[in-house]
């Protein structure tokens, strides 16, 4: 059959011609890549089609920063087979989209870097996959890279294996190489030649086993991710477990709890309790074919589907027929934030003049919206007129937000991001840890290792694979890694990789140093001049340029030495009776640091605000006048 047709079948024999497989690994070892091959070679598209690259990545901050934030799924048929496939979010603060995605899969795909092999995010997904059960398809991808060492990397990748607790049935893992990005996987990159995806659905169906389905059973699902419409409002997906289920027909939605933030993970029996049941009908029933939702009828066991109706679904909730005596489900793991910072109102001077200066209640109202589908975010109001408190996963999580508020015309300011922490039993403060992976080149890790100590950072592994590259593990502090990044790229000239994963609480390490530096503050409103701008760079750092607007409080620089320095970045050079020719045709002003919301973030003290435009990023101080920020200093 052409692996293209539609299989007649499918339908006949129901779910043992379906498979369900997620996509999982560390960031950018080129998940989202494979899906564009796997669509290619089971052309979901025509002939001629014009495809963007990476086209499950939809979202536009997605295709700009390169990565999936948000799980996708996609179905492809070939040879007979309909197989469903999750894209899955690999970085870290994404993380619990995976671990509801992986309750709908019966395999994995797990994707090592040839080159990388396994990291940080590699441990994670693993673990969640082998505690489920699932037995993993490791793809060795990028095969064809320099350097690449596919055989050492499937070496560190069984090691992995065993160290987590594998089964013998789980460390006998089936293994594919091959390259993403040239649309190539093979059995044995030695001898076979490097053409085409075919062994990788051969794979794929030969191991992955069909779901395990009960069609003469009452129906019964379990909500794992959620979507959002304008006109129909929240949008379920899951994979249907027994039955079947026509639109229209009632069902009984069942919610659970997690009666403690101490639960067993793998949701021990005892650890959870039904909060509530009510009848409802389903409105809208979807499958996905290709990329798009397609309307159906009736789904059957096996299927992963959308629904929607006139009630108002969530996470881990059960979706079974009247007559099953005990439906309920144990809830789905939604993990608990990490990082806080408050979405504030816009009381600058220069508020409205790029965007609409929201309003509290529109800063409401809008994460009110991320609510529906952001399950790891939380929202408190804490009683201040100007904003509210919002906490995630991480700063990456709360950044995206934030650029997706700004470029949907919102102003607001930000403060810096605070981790979140808890207390035990004795009253200890417990704070949130990281498995921190760094490689750097050998001349550049005594100043990593020197920096990260500063930061509370305790060095647990080393390893030196002899290419000039040395390979740094460490258990550091989430407070320690807030505003490093910058740092890291500077002291390794770029040529750094960082990574990290959320490991859990251990108690307080003390105190950790921030920012050793201190800030340009400005003291007037106007534009900045060249004149003033060439003095203020022998103090620091700038982050405006000669015209550009600044106001009363707004920082325009980095000082070079601890504590602030106001300054006047508007001051102009008073004019004289004589003007040399050529005077000022270039008063030798070096380039700005242009800064990102992220970088922004980062960079930040506790006293600053980062305030957020379509147009523009600026940071300031909390208390714009200087004699009132003098009077609150002396008050703490």
């Amino acid at each position: 059959m052409h692996p293209g047709h539609k299989p007649e079948n499918v339908a006949a024999e129901g779910a043992q011609r379906i498979r369900n497989v997620a996509i999982i690994a560390h960031i950018d070892h080129g998940k989202t890549t494979l899906i564009d091959s796997i669509f290619r070679a089971a052309r979901v598209f025509r002939d001629h089609q014009r495809v963007e690259e990476r086209v499950m990545d939809s979202n536009d901050l997605e295709r700009e920063r390169g990565i999936t934030i948000r799980s996708k799924h996609c179905t492809v048929e070939w040879g007979g087979y309909l197989i469903n496939i999750v894209d899955t979010p690999g970085h870290a603060d994404f993380s619990g989209e995976v671990e509801r995605v992986l309750s709908m899969v019966d395999s994995v795909l797990l994707l090592v870097d040839a080159n990388e092999g396994p990291m940080p995010q590699t441990r994670y997904v693993l673990m969640r996959a082998l505690r489920l059960g699932l037995r993993p398809i490791v793809v060795v991808n990028k095969v064809d890279r320099p350097h690449a060492d596919p055989h050492g990397a499937l070496d560190k990748t069984f090691d992995l294996f065993l160290e987590l607790g594998a089964t013998d049935d789980q460390a006998d893992f089936a293994v594919v190489y091959g390259s993403a990005l040239e649309g190539w996987i093979v059995r044995d990159p030695d001898t076979d030649e490097h053409e085409g995806m075919d062994a990788l659905f051969e794979t794929i169906i030969a191991e992955v086993p069909p779901p395990k389905a009960k069609l003469d059973a009452p129906f019964r699902m379990q909500v794992s991710t959620l979507a959002w419409s304008d006109y129909l409002g929240r949008i379920g997906c899951g994979r249907v477990l027994e039955g079947t289920h026509r639109r229209g027909e009632e069902l009984v939605r069942t919610s659970t709890v997690w009666n403690s933030l101490d639960h067993d993970a793998d949701g021990d029996a005892g650890d959870w309790s039904v909060t509530g049941t009510e009848s409802v009908r389903t409105a809208h029933l979807w499958v996905t074919r290709g990329l798009e939702r397609e309307e159906v009828d009736e789904v059957q066991a096996g299927d992963i589907v959308w629904l929607n109706g006139p009630f108002d679904v969530t996470i881990g909730d059960t979706l079974s027929a009247p007559d099953l005596a005990d439906p309920a489900l144990p809830p789905l793991e939604i993990e608990e934030p990490t990082v806080s910072m408050f979405f504030l109102t816009n009381n600058g001077p220069f508020s409205g003049r790029d965007g609409n200066a929201a309003t509290l209640r529109q800063i409401k109202d809008r994460l009110d919206r991320e609510l529906r589908v952001n399950v790891a975010l939380r929202v408190e109001d804490l009683g201040r007129p100007d904003g509210v408190k919002v906490s995630g996963r991480g700063e990456l999580h709360l950044g995206i937000l934030i650029e997706e508020m700004r470029r949907e015309g919102m102003e607001l300011c930000v403060s810096r991001p605070e981790v979140i922490t808890h207390t035990d039993a004795k009253g200890h403060i417990l704070e949130p840890m990281e498995q921190l992976t760094v490689d750097v080149p050998n001349e550049y890790q005594g100043i990593v290792i020197e920096k990260l100590a500063q930061r509370k950072g305790e060095i647990t592994a080393m390893h030196d694979a002899g290419t000039g590259i040395v390979r740094l593990e460490f258990n550091i502090p989430t407070r320690g890694l807030i505003g490093y990044r910058s740092d890291f790229l500077t002291d390794t000239r770029g040529l750094g990789i960082m990574a990290s994963r959320f490991t859990g609480y251990e108690p307080w390490r003390g105190e950790v140093t921030h920012r050793d530096r201190g800030s340009l503050v400005s003291m007037d409103t106007g534009p900045a001049t060249g004149y003033s701008l060439e003095n203020l760079q022998q103090r620091g750092t700038l982050f405006v340029s000669p015209m550009d607007p600044v106001y009363a409080g707004m920082i325009v620089g980095e000082h070079s030495r601890a504590g602030d320095m106001a300054c006047n970045p508007t001051k102009t050079k008073k004019l004289g009776n004589y003007r040399s020719e050529t005077k000022e045709v270039d008063v030798g002003l070096k380039v700005p640091r242009e800064m990102t919301l992220d970088q922004a973030l980062e960079w930040i003290a506790a006293d600053e605000l980062v305030e957020v435009t379509p147009k523009t990023v600026r940071v300031r101080k909390a208390i714009l006048d200087n004699e009132e920020r003098k009077k609150a200093s002396r008050s703490v």
